[in-house]
């Protein structure tokens, strides 16, 4: 879960010291330091922060350590706070989806496919929510539009791969399987275990 793109930007603050925390705090998140990033993100603005991007930052981070609910606390607030802030749509998303919540990560994927019609990882966990409900042609729908948007990136062709797998279709899953040997080699050979 990376936290550099351009839309994931720290806005300015008057406190020099308060950015210097966050961007440790992101370096933490980074290193695998996570209990050490939550106690900074708490630092900066406390357990009831009004800024989206350190609601976002805490959750990535408890996202890595497992804690689900309080990601998606952080991530609610980060959406609430920021309503064009579309990785917290993403995450929020993924979490809902985690958690059984299935109809309302369609409800938080949608919204965030509104404001962008372009952004395919909010395509991709769309997918995923789906194929989790058993819907398989609108997850192969998904996928394939979040495939149509980034061709090159990994995620969704693994899960198309999975979809290929659960109709068994081996023939799909192969095609997929050698687009991986080419974008993500140790994706492919996870993959490569499932081929007949």
């Amino acid at each position: 879960m990376s936290l550099t793109s351009s839309q994931e930007s720290f806005p300015v603050h008057n406190d020099h010291y308060r950015e210097a925390d966050y961007q440790l705090a992101l370096e933490c998140i980074g290193e695998g330091e996570f209990p050490k990033a939550l106690q900074l993100l708490d630092e900066i603005a406390g357990p009831a922060s009004r800024d989206a991007q350190v609601r976002y930052a805490r959750a990535v981070a408890y996202l890595s350590i497992g804690e689900y609910k309080k990601a998606g606390t952080d991530l609610a607030f980060a959406v609430v706070l920021d309503r064009t802030f579309l990785p917290a749509y993403r995450h929020l998303g993924f979490v809902l989806l985690t958690m059984g919540k299935e109809l309302a990560a369609i409800r938080v994927l949608k919204a965030a496919i509104a404001i962008d019609p372009d952004f395919s990882d909010a395509w991709c966990v769309l997918g995923d929510v789906y194929l989790d409900l058993g819907e398989a042609d609108k997850a192969l729908e998904a996928f394939e539009r979040a495939l149509d948007l980034d061709p090159r990136n990994p995620e969704p062709h693994c899960k198309l791969a999975m979809y290929y797998v659960s109709r068994g279709d081996m023939k799909g899953l192969r095609a997929e399987y050698e687009v991986l040997r080419e974008l993500e080699p140790a994706m492919a050979s996870r993959i490569a275990e499932l081929l007949p």
